[in-house]
């Protein structure tokens, strides 16, 4: 990411935990339906790219607290919803794939295949998806054109996590997300030695043929390949993040179409766009 301005005077946030957050997005949506005008205005106040940071800033809380808690490396996980039932083509759809928040927790290496780096989902909390209007994006490896303009290259900006130390502290850190079993390419098919029944994280062909998982595990990346695996789809080992900036996802896609996803629209986010998470504190900071 170019580096930009900013004041890191923190804005006022709101105290809402995540499961606070998400009853009260539930509730007025409930009331919406009964045709309301005040509240169906407050609904789409939630579309806005305010209303996006409040989810985001309360799940960012509601991971330092646990990390704090459980004293594990613990975060939130940014990545879009696999929706394809091709196996030659797991990123089919991408583009109108809806995005998820996931959180995530450090797994020992033990139960990980030996993976010193290896995250999983966080048992019992379903992954939260953002508003549909609105994604975020890690833009620190694009500087052209020709670094977001094929389906690979989206997949890997759009998908990024930001982790907490058991002492609360915002970490830059290596992260590699795999199923609960800790397999490299899972398959559950007739006979396999490496079946993984995980609902959330889980290898192209489970999710594609056999319907088990939401997301792609990071074992599909050129830059850092995993045992066995050529295949590119923009997931692999990488650090964890400190920032990232929040798109309106029709214009993005109307310039990612055209071929010029950075130089007509990234290059040009600015102000509340662009947002930090505070080292100490994991709060959001937006850059005047």
């Amino acid at each position: 990411m170019k580096p930009k301005l900013m004041d890191c005077r923190a804005h006022n946030k709101s105290g809402l935990t995540l499961i606070e957050m998400t009853l009260v997005i539930a509730t007025i949506v409930l009331l919406a339906g009964f045709g309301l005008p005040a509240v169906r205005a407050l609904v789409k106040s939630f579309e806005s790219q305010s209303g996006a940071r409040s989810m985001i800033g309360a799940a960012l809380g509601s991971a330092r607290a646990m990390a704090v808690r459980n004293q594990r490396y613990t975060g939130v996980r940014f990545q879009k919803l696999c929706r394809s039932k091709d196996p030659s083509d797991p990123l089919s759809g991408l583009m109108d794939a809806p995005q998820y928040m996931i959180f995530i927790v450090h797994e020992e290496p033990k139960d990980m295949g030996g993976l010193a780096v290896g995250f999983r989902a966080v048992e019992g909390l379903e992954p939260v998806k953002l508003p549909e209007s609105i994604g975020v994006m890690d833009i620190s490896r694009i500087a052209s054109d020709g670094d977001i303009d094929e389906a690979h290259e989206l997949n890997d900006a759009l998908t990024f996590s930001i982790i907490f130390s058991p002492s609360g502290k915002l970490l830059l850190r290596e992260v590699r997300v795999r199923n609960r079993d800790g397999y490299v390419l899972p398959s559950n098919e007739s006979g396999s030695s490496k079946v993984s029944l995980d609902q959330v994280f889980n290898s192209a062909v489970n999710i594609t043929t056999y319907g088990r998982g939401m997301f792609l595990q990071d074992d599909y990346s050129v830059r850092n390949p995993s045992p066995g695996n050529a295949v590119d789809y923009g997931l692999g080992k990488e650090m964890s993040r400190t920032g990232f900036v929040v798109y309106d996802r029709q214009r993005f896609a109307d310039s990612f179409r055209r071929k010029v996803a950075w130089s007509e629209y990234l290059s040009k986010l600015s102000g509340d766009e662009v947002v930090y998470v505070s080292p100490h504190t994991g709060t959001l900071v937006l850059s005047e």
